[in-house]
């Protein structure tokens, strides 16, 4: 049993390494195209925004484990959305509160 956690360990360094590895090769593309001009400032704009979607994919998912704590991200999005439309529902019970302004 003991033989199988460094192994499970390295497997899991190595994928932490390749992880770092790319998001280090998008944040220097995304540097890099920055500076250099591509003819269209559009395309360059969308090549930044695709590597940041790639990076911050990569941070979320592997780096914060959330794409490994399904269970508890769920539950948490779906209280977020009980208090989101609570908080509207309170809203819209209190927009007949206001008080309305007479003229002197």
């Amino acid at each position: 049993m003991s033989d199988l956690q460094p192994e499970a360990y390295k497997n899991y360094t190595r994928r932490g390494l390749y992880i770092f590895a790319v998001v280090l090769c998008t944040t220097l593309l995304m540097v890099t195209v920055s500076f250099v001009p591509l003819g269209n400032r559009h395309f360059n704009i969308a090549l930044i925004l695709g590597a940041a979607c790639v990076n911050a994919f990569l941070v979320a998912g592997f780096l914060m484990h959330l794409l490994s704590e399904r269970k508890m991200i769920y539950t948490v999005l779906i209280f977020t959305g009980i208090v989101f439309i609570g908080l509207m529902g309170l809203t819209l019970f209190a927009h007949g509160d206001v008080p309305q302004i007479t003229g002197h």
